[in-house]
């Protein structure tokens, strides 16, 4: 079992964990030995393109970890019959108008429990083995100060979190503009494509620039409305209990109507 602790970037290819890996390169923290990447499975391609992008451009190595096939396989899997248990994301249901959120199960089984599997691996643990009590990794997480209640303590002795960005008073702001300066593009929003928590407009976005993620989306929605599994109610994608392709999400510009500042003739000295 390796005795030395490593020092290991939790990589969720977004902003936050982005602005880390490429801190890292530029030693303005300490270097990563390696960085981790959970895919889930349902990754939209922009975010599989950056990964590649990331490889290209680290000076560490990225492994990158997943839950048997993926989340998607899983669903697909759970519909059919084929399994009674999934670590099944957020998803709505909708009883006589009546909206609620199924528990989200998916983090924990399509991300860290991988992530924590081949954290086991590199520091030498044998199947069953324990750890002991002695910190072997160092795992970087990339929260930064405006999303400080994410903040938690690592419920293995062996693992212990660090928050760089929180200990550099970081905001997500802050990690674009650093990249910008050091001449690195903008990472896209790390979230899988069909996840119940994007907000209209994210829908919107997807809708409108990514027809792949979009088509993908809608059928995973139909996939799901008679329920996965032993949850055998009407699941949606969007909060609204409605089917996704019958959500609307134009907006006032996508109907022909003008902005405030179209309509105003500069009289107003804006």
């Amino acid at each position: 079992m390796r005795d030395k602790p490593l020092n290991i970037l939790s990589l969720g290819c977004g902003v936050q964990s982005s602005c880390l890996a490429f801190m890292s390169k530029h030693q303005e923290i300490e270097p990563f030995d390696r960085a981790l990447f959970a895919d889930t499975g349902g990754e939209p391609r922009e975010v599989m393109e950056w990964f590649d992008y990331l490889k290209s451009e680290l000076p560490f190595p990225i492994d990158i970890v997943k839950h048997k096939d993926g989340l998607t396989t899983e669903i697909e899997r759970a519909v059919a019959g084929e399994v009674n248990r999934l670590g099944n994301p957020p998803f709505y249901t909708n009883e006589g108008g009546e909206v609620g959120l199924l528990n989200r199960l998916c983090t924990v089984e399509f991300k860290i429990v991988p992530l924590k599997k081949r954290c086991r691996e590199l520091i030498g643990l044998k199947p069953r083995q324990r750890a002991g009590d002695k910190v072997r990794i160092y795992q970087s997480i990339g929260i930064s100060l405006d999303e400080i209640q994410r903040m938690k303590q690592s419920q293995d002795k062996w693992i212990e979190f660090k928050f760089p960005l929180i200990d550099r008073r970081m905001r997500r702001g802050d990690c674009i503009e650093w990249m910008k300066r050091n001449g690195y593009p903008e990472p896209p929003r790390s979230a899988c494509v069909y996840c119940p928590y994007h907000d209209n407009k994210k829908w919107r976005e997807i809708k409108m620039t990514d027809k792949e993620s979009w088509n993908e989306a809608v059928r995973v929605d139909k996939l799901i409305r008679n329920g996965i599994g032993k949850t055998r109610r009407q699941l949606y994608l969007h909060q609204s209990g409605k089917p996704l392709d019958e959500v609307d999400f134009t907006n006032d510009l996508d109907r022909g109507q003008l902005s405030f500042l179209d309509e105003c003739d500069g009289l107003c000295s804006i």
